[in-house]
């Protein structure tokens, strides 16, 4: 479903990069067409000016829309496979970020270690494997924002992919994913992902919202990204987006 022939990353000062094309021209059409109604959002003012959809905001509209439409049955089948996992990791060890996820233990032998370490006086199981999970989002052309932050430790790769069609979004909005620094050494290190405001942070890159595209990251201390407010007056259009996760599986 998805194709990371064309994945192209920076590497300084975290890994990330952009892959377009990024799903099956058909199927991608079908995800537009099918894409959920704003009114199934919850708004979330914590990260910004967002709405979101997912196992987390409004779960029971996030889960019933799935079951309703065969492409998100597909496609949430797809990021919950073992394989999909699998072919994000190995597209980013080929481009040399090797995040030592190629050969995981079972749970089984996950379990044995930390009993033999539990004996030992340690609690260390190894590392975890790996889940994937996906958002509906949507920032209003209007003002809409992500605020800068690290994204949360469990995090190990994130993906954001458009979901506008050819046409449908003027890139004059904005709406781009900004790569950011801390103007202040000292903001550096965000770990435990912190939030920041706009004008801490010096933009070294944008990575334009364009259709069929996903912007790929890995979560790092210093992975600081943010989308500035957009500049829409007097318009419904949303900058709509699936935002995958692959996080540890603990």
């Amino acid at each position: 479903m998805f194709s990371y022939a064309n994945l192209e990353l920076r590497y300084d000062p975290f890994p990330i990069g952009l892959a377009k094309p990024l799903v099956d021209a058909a199927v991608y059409a079908d995800m537009l067409k099918n894409y959920p109604d704003r009114e199934l959002f919850a708004y979330l003012a914590k990260v910004g000016h967002k709405y979101s959809l997912s196992e987390k905001s409004n779960p029971k509209a996030y889960h019933d829309h799935i079951k309703a439409h065969p492409v998100w049955r597909d496609f949430h089948g797809f990021v919950k496979s073992k394989s999909f996992i699998k072919d994000v990791v190995d597209a980013l060890a080929e481009r040399h970020v090797d995040l030592g996820y190629k050969k995981l233990p079972t749970p089984a032998k996950r379990l044995w270690k930390l009993v033999r370490n539990l004996s030992r006086g340690t609690l260390d199981a190894g590392r975890p494997s790996l889940a994937a999970r996906f958002e509906y989002s949507m920032l209003p052309a209007e003002g809409g924002y992500v605020i800068p932050h690290t994204d949360s430790p469990g995090k190990i790769i994130t993906m954001v992919v458009s979901m506008v069609d050819e046409g449908e979004w003027d890139p004059a909005l904005g709406g781009g994913t900004d790569l950011n620094k801390p103007k202040d050494p000292k903001l550096t290190y965000n770990e435990l992902n912190r939030q920041a405001e706009f004008d801490e942070m010096e933009v070294l890159e944008t990575f334009e919202f364009t259709p069929n595209q996903g912007v790929i990251f890995i979560k790092t201390f210093n992975s600081w990204h943010s989308v500035r407010p957009m500049t829409g007056k007097d318009t419904d259009a949303m900058r709509k987006t699936l935002t995958i996760n692959i996080e540890a599986d603990v």
